[in-house]
């Protein structure tokens, strides 16, 4: 089945829920509204259509293979990325005078899901090298921006994230990766760095990693890491690639799902020593890398997003062509199209669901970085920037455990041909399975939800947001709709169990931190299904007003059906994660460890 890739989402999402018009007030972006969105939306979509996406199950079948350090791609990724690189897309959000196009984050998060949607193993390389390319923006010298951000933009080099070691996994505390002054200022760096997406492959001129080391003498723990730009090639002054690096890839992995994404080990220094310079300061590089982790960590629960788009599309196509038994009301007299029984619309529509709420949730906070990062009133972008922070855990965590319950629903959906690998809808269920565990697994994610973003404050933030969602509810309870009043009432008693959370939460993170963080996913999972709902009483709102003045009804009125089913099937399951978060922190805390 070939990707379709929802255009017209996209657009409502952007116009309706993420105000894109609102930030053409922006003067940067002026002259970057709904017109340039749809005519970007367009034409990315007709290149992942067209170009990428057949190359997803080519690359599930013939996966990249690693031979004497030589990494070869899957056939077609090559050219495929060369296509990208020229079309422009790498350089989408990235600034004008490093070749970029400098759109709203807004529309590349569209465009960061098409490409995601059509081969989650090719996109993870522009997706590390958009997160290198932001965090040299922030913390990169002038030179090293002049020598790395124009080939990386421009596609033509690509960027890499390296963290973990055979001896730390999450804990970059251990690190033990050495780094070496040098007289002419430069570092030696020595060590070995696993799981490194495109770390090594034959797709681009040069290769820019990005790698935590420690120097001599650096405090302990994760105050003594510092950030080093340690390229494949070495750059000449003139910008050319001059010799090869001390950086070498000795194996690639052999993975669950996304098998065309060359996932490295990479061993530095085998050879005298891999030569790299400082980002920022010594000491500072875990700060430095956050930036790229944040921009990876947004990123990826679009991936979440998107590898449900996919397996949606695939279920609901099956569903109309697999002819299987005799609806149980009896409207067809014989055997009909599996899409005609109760339950399979249920999984489309869960599917469906949970993939636009998430969706309108990216989109929104999409935006929010926008105006946090461009808006000219300091309030405004200080406001918009709490309220990103806030989203980044739920888009990436949520997004992504809603995309294992999506892809597994879209195998259900196939019946026994679903877990047929032929079938394909098996590769996304596959691919799927470690978006909540790459950049922060998805307990990660709720630990910053609680720590930092719930009780730093005291829940201050979260209590603002639902401020803000009582006011959707009262927009929605004033409508003369029996759907929007229902929304209402079930958004209300989302909300309140919500602050009921929060006040748990906020209350015990510090004097009983055990409670707090047993209960950190479950409060993940509500906090984001609330965000996504809020955001769907939100459509629901705009599609009910787009009808009134004629537009598209039968788009319209599925965004209507679409929010009605995610409040009496989804939204509603939040009063429970409430209960669990209480009642299992307590029943989590008294085990003792010998219960296990």
């Amino acid at each position: 089945m070939t990707y379709r890739a929802p255009v017209k989402d996209f657009l409502f999402g952007l116009k309706e829920l993420a105000g894109l018009e609102q930030l053409t007030q922006i003067p940067q972006f002026a002259d970057h509204g709904l017109d340039t969105a749809q005519a970007v939306l367009e034409e990315c979509a007709k290149f992942n259509e067209n170009v990428v996406a057949p190359l997803n199950w080519v690359g599930d079948q013939q996966p990249s293979s690693w031979k004497d350090g030589v990494v070869t791609t899957t056939p077609g990724f090559k050219e495929a990325f060369r296509q990208l690189g020229e079309g422009g897309w790498q350089g989408l959000q990235h600034p004008e005078e490093f070749g970029g196009q400098g759109l709203p984050k807004a529309i590349g998060a569209a465009c960061i899901e098409m490409i995601n949607s059509a081969n989650l193993s090719f996109a993870l390389c522009p997706l590390l090298t958009d997160g290198a390319i932001e965090a040299l923006l922030t913390a990169g010298s002038d030179a090293q921006k002049a020598i790395y951000l124009t080939p990386m933009v421009e596609g033509r080099w690509t960027g890499t994230m390296n963290l973990t070691e055979p001896q730390a996994g999450s804990d970059l505390a251990a690190v033990r990766t050495r780094a070496e002054p040098q007289p002419d200022g430069t570092y030696k760096i020595f060590g070995t760095k696993i799981f490194i997406t495109y770390g090594e492959h034959d797709m681009a001129e040069n290769i820019v990693h990005l790698v935590l080391a420690r120097v001599a003498g650096a405090p302990e723990g994760v105050k003594g890491i510092s950030l080093f730009v340690v390229p494949k090639f070495l750059v000449n002054d003139d910008g050319s690639l001059g010799a090869r690096n001390d950086a070498h890839c000795v194996s690639i992995e052999h993975k669950l799902g996304i098998k065309a994404s060359p996932t490295a080990v990479l061993q530095f220094g085998d050879h005298g020593g891999a030569i790299g310079t400082l980002v920022g300061q010594e000491n500072r590089g875990l700060e430095y890398m956050f930036i790229m982790m944040n921009a990876a960590r947004f990123a990826v629960g679009v991936q979440g997003i998107a590898v449900a788009e996919r397996a949606y599309q695939k279920a609901v196509q099956f569903a109309r062509d697999r002819v299987q038994s005799r609806p149980v009301d009896g409207s067809t007299p014989g055997a009909a199209a599996i899409i005609h029984h109760a339950d399979v619309r249920r999984m489309l529509m869960t599917m469906r669901a949970y993939t636009e709420g998430c969706r309108s949730l990216a989109l929104v906070a999409g935006a929010a970085y926008d105006a946090a990062h461009h808006h000219p009133d300091a309030d405004t972008r200080k406001a918009n920037q709490t309220f990103y922070e806030f989203m980044v855990p739920l888009v990436k965590g949520y997004s992504t455990e809603m995309s294992q319950e999506v892809t597994s629903l879209g195998v259900q959906v196939h019946g026994g041909m679903g877990f047929i690998e032929e079938t394909g809808a098996a590769q996304y269920y596959r691919d799927a399975r470690i978006l909540t565990i790459y950049e922060g697994t998805t307990a990660i994610q709720a630990n910053d939800l609680v720590g930092r973003k719930t009780g730093r404050d005291g829940g201050q933030t979260a209590k603002a947001l639902a401020g803000q969602i009582e006011q959707t509810e009262a927009l929605l309870a004033a409508r003369d709709s029996v759907a929007a009043q229902s929304f209402a009432r079930n958004l209300t008693a989302a909300r309140l169990a919500f602050l009921d959370a929060v006040a748990f939460i906020a209350g015990n993170s510090r004097s009983n931190p055990n409670a707090a963080y047993a209960g950190s996913v479950p409060y993940l999972m509500l906090a984001g299904n609330l965000m996504a709902g809020w955001q769907m009483g939100r459509a629901l709102l705009a599609a009910q007003d787009c009808i009134n003045e004629g537009e598209d009804v039968a788009f319209m009125q599925a965004k209507i059906t679409t929010a009605q089913f995610y409040a009496e099937h989804i939204l509603v399951k939040v009063p429970g994660l409430r209960d669990a978060i209480v009642a299992g922190a307590d029943s989590v805390c008294a085990m003792a460890l010998d219960a296990f």
